[in-house]
């Protein structure tokens, strides 16, 4: 029995064109399975749907159509099974002002009829750094630590199912490597983890298979290693001091001062440096890479760049 089932979830919205104008595809027949114990990760661009597709297995969206299950338990027929197997962390920064740390999560331990749980919240607050913290209200914390408290609450009643949208953004390095080493114990310890993340090295180095999302479809769906692996090219990366021409830059992926290139062998890395010579620049700390996963990920997008616009009449 998989721990999460996505079976052929659509989910359309009104089109903002008006009552004749259709609806708008949010999900388009989305299927797949993550089994117990994975550690997955949900990859996609800003409006993929990877947080739609959250919401309904939260159950605080209803699927046009579809079926979602966590532990087979539907999460529409039988939303309070599926809800207490779940324990998610959002993306917002939503709390509750008039109650220090150690109050918060003991009230949202009773939400799931858990009591009698000291020992396992002493165990989260020192696990997530926030020991020092127990006592302190919630509004006068920082953001990060507002972030820890939101893992916290979401793990407090034990889920076995951990889903975590967008855990890291805007936080840290210390609560990112906190974070993982602690969701990295409890998912060696059995806890299945769904993850979305913007910061594609942290999907590479903890998610054991990855499902890519685009315009609301699943467009990649394989182990991490399997598609590191089907990645058509070395990388050749290197910085310059000035634009690259128009035509270069059209197939380079430039961030700031750094210049990368897919390069399949040496003559495709000469063919480069040439022609940024040729364009009267310099090339510094030149360097030839294996394609990391933001690659891959580069790549299935831009071979999934023109979809049809999808509508329902």
């Amino acid at each position: 029995m998989p721990a999460i089932s996505f079976q052929s979830v659509s989910k359309s919205y009104p089109s903002p064109r008006g009552p004749q104008g259709g609806s708008f595809l949010a999900l388009d027949h989305v299927s797949l399975d993550i089994q117990a114990g994975e550690f997955f990760g949900l990859l996609g661009p800003n409006g993929a749907g990877k947080t739609t597709l959250i919401t309904i297995l939260a159950g605080l969206a209803k699927a046009t159509s579809g079926r979602v299950m966590v532990m087979g338990h539907d999460v529409q027929t039988d939303f309070a099974a599926a809800r207490r197997a779940l324990g998610v962390v959002p993306q917002e920064l939503v709390f509750d002002p008039f109650f220090n740390v150690r109050e918060a999560l003991r009230f949202q331990s009773g939400y799931f009829g858990v009591r009698h749980n000291d020992a396992w919240i002493d165990e989260l607050l020192e696990s997530l750094g926030l020991t020092d913290k127990a006592n302190a209200n919630m509004r006068v914390l920082s953001g990060g630590m507002k972030r820890r408290v939101l893992v916290a609450l979401a793990l407090v009643h034990k889920p076995p199912v951990i889903v975590l949208d967008e855990p890291t953004a805007g936080v840290d390095v210390e609560l990112r490597q906190t974070l993982w080493h602690f969701i990295a114990k409890l998912n060696k310890q059995g806890s299945t983890v769904l993850l979305t993340t913007h910061y594609l090295e942290e999907a590479e180095a903890l998610c054991g298979r990855i499902a890519m999302l685009k315009t609301g479809k699943v467009v990649a769906l394989d182990s991490t290693s399997a598609l590191l692996k089907a990645a058509s090219s070395n990388v050749l990366r290197f910085k310059i001091d000035s634009d690259l021409p128009p035509a270069l830059a059209a197939g380079a992926r430039v961030t700031g001062r750094v210049v990368q290139f897919p390069a399949q062998d040496a003559l495709a890395v000469e063919r480069y440096l040439a022609a940024v010579r040729e364009a009267g620049l310099v090339a510094h700390d030149i360097e030839i890479r294996r394609a990391d996963l933001e690659d891959v990920f580069l790549d299935v997008m831009n071979q999934h760049a023109n979809p049809e616009v999808s509508s329902a009449p």
